[in-house]
């Protein structure tokens, strides 16, 4: 039995694996781009799929497609979108810029699978495709995919880390330690108030995130070859904003101006980088991380995060802080994702972006890696690490910058006396302010207070 099959299309023959859905656009796609050696992301044919059952829909409701076709489409969709058939979209990331041969790919493999259910040949151009172009098609299927991802992974995943910190802000609200500006020793707050600025960045960044993936919403299908909408009924957009709304349960609209979503891929640049500035939030939470576990011996020593893995293959007993590190890494590639689609944001010639694969991929790249390690940065680093508490109570007692709160008391000149006889006697600055100045004690016991310098304001004694 032979192993593959004859195809034709408009160049001619082609040999298809025989046991393949798809047809002989999908196969030259596959033998002309043997590029990145992987397909665009699952996610990404989903959305694609998603367009392609609206689109369906829109059709027979505008009585352009027979009943029978559309609902044997529909069904075929339906099975994809259970997750069946994820073997049949081999075509590879790095292929045609417009992203013709992913679509023909799913308008193949949908032909191939209506077919079957429908009492009339169901054809990938004519039907599957109708009122469509890949020009609009993928355009749409990146908003649609990138609003999903961000709605259902990347904003989950943000609130169960902020939810993780703030159950740490709460058992550490008098937990004093030394504050740090350029990495030196300065004056005390709390590990609250520390966690909390993580909590409050991570926030913003998730406002900011939803804010620019709104801009997905409105999608340019309907503008079929150049925006224009050739080829397509007139309420072809409108009703199939409203069938994909429904499929999605979120509020897709019709693009105002196709030619926008089809030529730029502003909106999507926009998420892209507002992903990036979380990668950055993230990173300094990973790096915060990483220096108040440094130790333990002769490092901060501030906490201790939880024990995963064996630290070194020749230093027994090594043990690193790998999700942090593995969050920073995640950050770092975030920032290159971006920069590629700021380039390909470049790329829209005239009426078509023709680096549109790219974009997909590396959105939902982005989307997918700060979503899985966001969740393992919370569970497997915030939540199990240990304070050290008596560390960080010994370093703030030995701290002369704590001197700072004196300013007001007994100048500043004098508060820098008191600063270097501390550090060049290893006296604390209570006893040398004690020695070197008028103040009573108590007072400066009272003035010194880390917890109520941790609260700012002018001294209280």
């Amino acid at each position: 039995m032979s192993t593959t099959r004859t195809e034709k299309d408009s160049l001619g023959e082609v040999q298809v694996p025989a046991d393949a859905l798809w047809g002989p656009q999908t196969q030259r796609a596959i033998n002309n781009f043997p590029v990145a050696l992987r397909p665009l992301p699952l996610d990404f044919i989903h959305g694609v799929v998603r367009v392609k059952r609206c689109a369906a829909a829109s059709n027979q409701a505008l009585g352009l497609l027979d009943p029978a076709r559309a609902q044997a489409i529909e069904q075929a969709c339906d099975q994809i979108l259970s997750g069946a058939h994820g073997d049949q979209f081999p075509v590879d990331v790095y292929q045609t810029g417009s992203g013709t041969s992913t679509n023909m790919n799913v308008n193949e493999v949908l032909a191939t699978l209506a077919s079957r259910m429908s009492p009339e040949p169901v054809n990938a151009n004519d039907h599957v495709n109708m009122s469509q172009s890949s020009n609009d098609v993928i355009p749409t299927a990146i908003h649609v995919s990138a609003w999903l991802a961000v709605r259902d992974q990347v904003v989950p995943a943000i609130e169960h880390l902020m939810g993780v910190i703030a159950d740490r802000e709460a058992d550490s609200a008098d937990v004093v330690k030394t504050g740090r500006t350029h990495l030196m020793d300065a004056m005390p707050v709390t590990l609250a108030q520390e966690l909390k600025t993580w909590r409050l960045q991570l926030h913003s960044a998730r406002d900011r995130i939803q804010g620019a993936a709104e801009g997905l919403l409105p999608v340019p299908q309907g503008g079929t070859a150049v925006g224009t909408g050739i080829n397509a009924h007139r309420e072809f957009a409108s009703r199939f904003a409203q069938s994909l709304s429904e499929l999605c349960n979120s509020a897709f609209s019709p693009m105002e101006h196709p030619f926008t979503g089809q030529s730029a891929v502003d909106a999507p640049l926009a998420l892209s980088s507002q992903l990036r500035g979380l990668g950055a939030v993230l990173m300094k939470i990973a790096n915060d991380l990483r220096w108040m576990n440094s130790g333990p011996i002769h490092g901060l020593g501030e906490i201790t995060l939880p024990a995963l893995q064996p630290g070194s293959s020749i230093m027994p007993g090594k043990v690193n802080p790998v999700i942090p590190e593995s969050v920073a890494m995640v950050s770092a590639q975030l920032t290159g994702l971006d920069s590629a689609i700021n380039t390909a944001a470049q790329s829209g010639n005239f009426q078509l972006n023709v680096m549109l694969p790219l974009v997909a991929n590396n959105l939902l790249e982005m989307t997918g890696l700060v979503s899985r390690v966001m969740v393992l940065l919370a569970d497997q680093a915030i939540s199990g690490m240990t304070v050290n508490q008596e560390v960080m109570a010994e370093a703030v007692g030995r701290n002369p910058v704590l001197v700072t709160a004196l300013n007001p008391v007994i100048g500043y000149a004098k508060a820098a006396e008191v600063a270097k006889k501390a550090y060049a006697t290893g006296q604390s600055i209570l006893d040398v302010a004690a020695a070197e100045t008028e103040v009573p004690r108590e007072t400066l016991e009272q003035l010194l207070d880390p917890i109520k310098l941790t609260r700012g304001g002018l001294p209280e004694a």
